[in-house]
C-alpha cells in the first residue's frame, strides 16, 4: 500500500533521531582531528538518501570555490514514475462512463503525489495545500473535464 510509506518515513525519522543523539556523544567525532588536509579535488560527487528519496549531487568548483558545474537530480525526478502510476491508478478508479473530476479525486491525487513526494508541496510554495491542475482527455485528445485546486 503507497500509503505506508508515510508510516515508514515516521519509523525512519524516530530511528535517525536516536542515532543522531548517539552520534553527537560519540568520542571519535569530538576531536580536532576531522579537517581534510592535502590537495583539492575541485570535483564532488555525493548521494544522500532522505525521506523523500534519493538526491545525487555533481558538483565543480574553480580555484576560488565558486561553483563553476552543477548537477542535482532529485527524488522528484527519481519518483517521476511511480508518481506517475499512481496518479493512473487514482483515475481508473475514479473516472467512470461520466468522467468527471471530483474533490474527492482531487485529494487522492494528492495523497498519491506525497506517499512519494511528501515535501512536494512545500518545495513548491503551497503552505500545506498542494496546488493541482488536473485535466481529463478523450481517447482523441479532446478536452473532457479540467479542474483546478488553487493553494
Amino acid at each position: 500500500m503507497t500509503r505506508a510509506y508515510h508510516w515508514a518515513r515516521m519509523v525512519e525519522v524516530v530511528h535517525c533521531v536516536e542515532k543522531i543523539e548517539d552520534l553527537l556523544n560519540d568520542a571519535d567525532l569530538q576531536g580536532d582531528d576531522l579537517v581534510v588536509s592535502g590537495d583539492r579535488a575541485g570535483e564532488g560527487i555525493g548521494v544522500l538518501e532522505a525521506p523523500r528519496g534519493t538526491l545525487f549531487h555533481h558538483y565543480r568548483v574553480d580555484e576560488n570555490d565558486l561553483i563553476t558545474y552543477c548537477n542535482l537530480i532529485v527524488s522528484t525526478t527519481n519518483n517521476n514514475e511511480a508518481i506517475n502510476r499512481a496518479i493512473t491508478s487514482v483515475a481508473m478508479a475514479h473516472l467512470s462512463a461520466a468522467p468527471k473530476i471530483t474533490e474527492g479525486m482531487l485529494n487522492h491525487i494528492e495523497v498519491a503525489v506525497r506517499a512519494y513526494d511528501p515535501c512536494l508541496s512545500c518545495a513548491t510554495h503551497a503552505l500545506g495545500r498542494m496546488p493541482l491542475l488536473v485535466e481529463v482527455f478523450d481517447a482523441a485528445g479532446g478536452l473532457v473535464d479540467s479542474r483546478t485546486r488553487e493553494r
